[in-house]
């Protein structure tokens, strides 16, 4: 059979198993194991067991559960809470100046979780409710905290950038430098959106009343200055070289746990336990997810679907830019019905080598990808932090949250073409820190 009829009958049964609400890692597993099945008969599940292993058999993921733990142990904590009150005491003049600190809020607590759906809800929680009753629309509020979270799989330590560096075997290290510039890019402007919006509109968003001195500013600050601390510091480790992802990941999330323990007094067992089980059960779903990814690689691989594919993209007579769009659309589409970890594993291997036999540096493309999943979690049908919200705020609906997001959905858009019109944006700061790759 055509590889490429075999590859779209595997896609469509893909799909039509996620539709029906199966999780992503069985869906995967499944689709795999039928279609080598359907090459080998009963040998195919000993090979889908080795393959199984083989995928998880990678030092390297070790670094997942631990920054996982890292972001459980903050999540646990009033650590969003006073993040969220510094930026507050300190914008509160700024018109909207409320809802600009919210997102500096999810950009810094995406910074020390890695977790769009954690920093949703730590966020969210609080800084909607305020946003609300001083006026701003529902849609702004929600929207606002929905595509902030998204700054959770872009700004390091990230767990997608993990995953495409084992996936497609380039250094975490660089990738985590190549997206901080572009994370801090794009926080900068959600926050123009945010102030042109509330300037436009007349809106100042402020209680006259409301008053904090220099000292109210400053109080707060001893209480999150040493987890920014911690964060810049694992970077430092892994920038410099001194420490492997995982060894780095490893004792961050002990230093953090202490500092939880230490500052908001998080040391009942029963307290502990919850940040353990909570960072397991997700690191589980992810290895599930990851392991299935390496199965449905295989099987994409053994039945030449993947090298079909490859040579069908390559034979078309396109400029690279075009092929460039064809791809963001692609990983667009992708990442409208599947989380960014599996639309990853199972696009990466196939589309880095093309892009760049055509000229374009893998760091920089795990950038763009990376962008591209960011507006997948705000778009349904499988857009989590809009579920998120929306879990959150029972009142409003998924269409209000949305159309909240839109504008910001345009941002990252914008933050695409510019990263692609401007590559140095992702790639400078890696090359000066490490020199330029070879």
């Amino acid at each position: 059979m055509d590889p490429l009829l075999l590859g779209l009958l595997a896609a469509v049964a893909l799909i039509l198993l996620l539709l029906i609400g199966m999780p992503v890692a069985f869906a995967l597993g499944a689709t795999a194991i039928a279609f080598l099945f359907f090459q080998d008969g009963v040998g195919a599940f000993e090979v889908a067991a080795d393959t199984l292993f083989g995928a998880l058999n990678e030092f390297t993921l070790l670094s997942i559960p631990m920054f996982l733990l890292m972001g459980s142990a903050i999540a646990a904590s009033r650590a969003g809470s006073d993040l969220y009150e510094a930026l507050d005491r300190w914008l509160y003049r700024v018109p909207g100046g409320l809802l600009i600190s919210n997102i500096g809020a999810c950009g810094l607590f995406a910074a020390l979780t890695g977790s769009s759906p954690a920093t949703c809800a730590a966020i969210g929680k609080m800084g909607i409710p305020e946003m609300r009753q001083r006026g701003y629309p529902a849609s702004l509020a929600t929207g606002a905290i929905a595509a902030g979270g998204t700054l959770g799989i872009l700004i390091p330590p990230s767990i997608t950038m993990i995953v495409y560096g084992i996936a497609t075997e380039t250094s975490i290290g660089r990738l985590f430098m190549a997206g901080l510039l572009p994370g801090v890019m794009l926080m900068l402007l959600f926050m123009l959106w945010s102030w042109f919006y509330a300037y436009s509109k007349g809106y100042r968003f402020t209680e006259d009343d409301k008053h904090f001195t220099l000292r109210d500013k400053l109080v707060i600050l001893p209480k999150i200055l040493p987890f920014l601390l911690l964060i810049v510091l694992v970077l430092w480790a892994l920038y410099g070289g001194i420490a492997t992802p995982s060894e780095a990941s490893g004792v961050g999330a002990m230093v953090c746990i202490v500092l939880v323990m230490v500052i908001y007094r998080v040391w009942r067992p029963a307290r502990l336990w919850e940040i353990v089980s909570g960072a397991t059960r997700e690191s589980v779903m992810l290895m599930m997810i990851i392991g299935m990814a390496g199965l449905f690689s295989y099987m994409m691989s053994s039945l030449y679907i993947t090298q079909g594919i490859a040579e069908w993209i390559a034979g078309l007579d396109v400029n690279k830019w075009v092929l460039l769009f064809y791809v963001n659309i692609f990983l667009l589409v992708a990442g409208f019905f599947l989380p960014p970890v599996a639309v990853i594993l199972m696009t990466a291997p196939t589309i880095v080598p093309i892009i760049t036999q055509a000229g374009f540096d893998p760091i920089w493309f795990g950038v763009i990808l990376t962008l591209n999943m960011e507006i997948g979690l705000i778009t349904p049908p499988v857009g989590l932090n809009l579920y998120v919200i929306n879990g959150i705020v029972k009142d409003v609906d998924l269409k209000t949250v949305l159309w909240g997001a839109l504008p910001f959905m345009l941002c990252m858009v914008l933050g695409i073409f510019l990263i692609t019109v401007f590559p140095q944006i992702a790639t400078w700061l890696p090359d000066y820190l490490m020199g330029e790759a070879r």
